[in-house]
């Protein structure tokens, strides 16, 4: 497995705002459209001390691709992963945030956390809020996860069947297979913050390499792959089932209401960043933010929550 990078530049070792006791965190973007709201995120993450690593999918537009690529020249610790063409769907995705991780773990030993973002994300918190929740937590993964066979048996298909991906799709043509000996599937969502030892399991340890073969060939692999590999092995004593990001669903388009009810679930929440913000429609979430930007984290008993959720989820399995 081989990544490379375009025009890497040389990192800065040290932050004037950030204390050098605190972890430092390697952000892995993916991007293939609306540069501005790219921009917009990274600017907010952007530190002097710590990493970041760009994909841009390579089939965005040449224009895109160009106008990102000249942002980020002026930024000296971040670097361009090499593109490949990301299928929605298909196992491309967990294989660009393979290469990350081992691009990140070649390129500098000094980072402690591996966060994978999209360009429609954006963070609720300051770095330095950021920071700190992951320093008081450090060695703690954060994965969304749930039993797949008991929670969503209805997606077993997904696992069950080998899928293949072709160039802008996945095929159509597909056979019943038996899953991995021994192995218990999950599932989840596809947004997480591993540790470093975390990431160099990933890409490193032969046994991974059983789950990427069979993983290859399901059906949305981003939100199961990391979630059976980990749960499988005994990385699962030091995941916290929560991925720290809130989501903006469809129903809360263009509705005051539900805008405020989401402001209602970030006030009882310590979430880190927040998924498909709408800098133009969403006012009232972005006021919310502003004025919370760099103030303390809720705190939340991570146990109540995880028993809470699994009531829920025991009520709708």
């Amino acid at each position: 497995m081989q990544t490379t990078a375009v025009q890497p530049q040389p990192l800065s070792h040290k932050s004037d705002n950030n204390p050098s006791s605190q972890i430092r965190i390697a952000y892995f973007i993916m991007v293939h459209h609306k540069p501005e709201i790219f921009k917009a995120m990274f600017e907010k993450i952007y530190t002097r001390d710590q990493f970041y690593l760009v994909h841009i999918d390579r089939k965005a537009k040449e224009e895109f691709t160009e106008e990102i690529q000249q942002y980020l020249v002026h930024f000296p610790n971040v670097y361009i992963l090499e593109s490949i063409n990301i299928v929605a769907g298909g196992f491309s995705m967990i294989q660009a945030e393979l290469n990350a991780m081992e691009y990140l773990l070649n390129v500098n030993a000094e980072w402690d956390y591996f966060v994978n973002l999209s360009g429609e994300d954006y963070p609720l918190k300051s770095q330095n809020i950021i920071r700190q929740f992951l320093t008081v937590n450090n060695g703690r993964n954060y994965l969304f996860y749930y039993d797949q066979k008991f929670y969503r048996p209805a997606t077993l298909q997904r696992i069950q069947n080998h899928f293949t991906e072709l160039t802008h799709k996945i095929s159509s043509m597909i056979y019943k297979r038996a899953f991995m000996d021994g192995v218990t599937p999950y599932i989840g969502g596809k947004w997480f913050m591993f540790t470093r030892e975390t990431c160099s399991f990933l890409t490193n340890n032969k046994r991974v390499m059983d789950f990427e073969d069979y993983y290859l060939h399901t059906l949305l692999p981003a939100e199961s792959f990391f979630q059976t590999v980990l749960m499988n092995t005994v990385f699962k004593d030091i995941i916290v089932n929560d991925d720290k990001r809130a989501s903006i669903e469809k129903s809360f388009f263009n509705r005051d209401q539900s805008q405020n009810h989401l402001i209602g679930l970030l006030k009882t929440t310590n979430q880190l960043f927040i998924r498909k913000l709408n800098h133009e429609i969403h006012q009232n979430i972005l006021k919310y933010i502003d004025e919370t930007y760099d103030l303390p984290l809720t705190e939340v008993n991570e146990v109540e929550r995880e028993l809470k959720r699994d009531e829920h989820n025991d009520k709708w399995s």
